[in-house]
């Protein structure tokens, strides 16, 4: 379960070269993927279930460390939902890409004996469909797919460091983190799944008749 970034890691600095990151709930993650992993984008913005959370090694204890995430999109397509057969279909080219941000961690920056110590979760991080947010959320075009990436930036010390800079990061992509954003749950067994397994959609399950 731990994600190298395989080939193209060499040439980097030595402090990144060993990064190592373990996707957290990794079952859960492959449940919803089976499924086709939907998130909800809204205007206000609305964190993401699964939580993105990784497990951290091969970090130099003694050096700074900026972690971050962005959210790159899988093709070059807009999708509809099929109800009568439950799949997902293209339906166009996509719409133009939403302005790419990036959402850093807010322990930013700090050592890496610290990142080591406990799970990373991205638990402040929201997606939104609103292309004037101004609060720092990552905007996403609704039916449209994407991979979240998530990057560890060693701090460099040197007076030049941005000629270095090439060399002081690590990318993981985890392929069962792929989602689709949508402003609403087009697959229901998603509705279902996030309701049984998300601790915070209890009100949901209290309050629903069925079983």
């Amino acid at each position: 379960g731990w994600a190298g970034e395989g080939p193209g890691a060499s040439g980097k600095n030595r402090r990144v070269c060993h990064a190592s990151a373990r996707l957290e709930m990794g079952s859960l993650w492959e449940e919803f993927n089976r499924l086709g992993t939907e998130m909800i984008v809204t205007k206000a913005g609305r964190r993401m279930f699964p939580t993105f959370q990784v497990k951290l090694s091969g970090l130099d204890p003694l050096a700074d460390y900026v972690l971050l995430m962005d959210f790159i999109p899988l093709d070059d397509k807009r999708y509809r939902y099929a109800f009568h057969s439950s799949s997902w279909l293209a339906a166009g080219r996509a719409e133009p890409a939403a302005p790419g941000r990036i959402h850093f961690h807010p322990d930013s920056p700090a050592k890496g004996a610290q990142w080591m110590r406990q799970i990373v979760s991205f638990d402040k991080l929201k997606l939104t469909n609103n292309l004037l947010d101004d609060n720092g959320h990552i905007i996403l075009n609704s039916m449209h797919r994407y991979q979240p990436r998530f990057h560890v930036v060693f701090v460099d010390p040197r007076r030049d460091s941005e000629r270095f800079a090439h060399q002081n990061f690590k990318s993981f992509s985890f392929p069962e983190t792929q989602f689709m954003a949508v402003t609403a749950y087009q697959n229901h067994r998603i509705t279902q799944l996030k309701i049984a397994s998300n601790p915070f959609a209890k009100g949901f399950r209290d309050g629903d008749p069925e079983p």
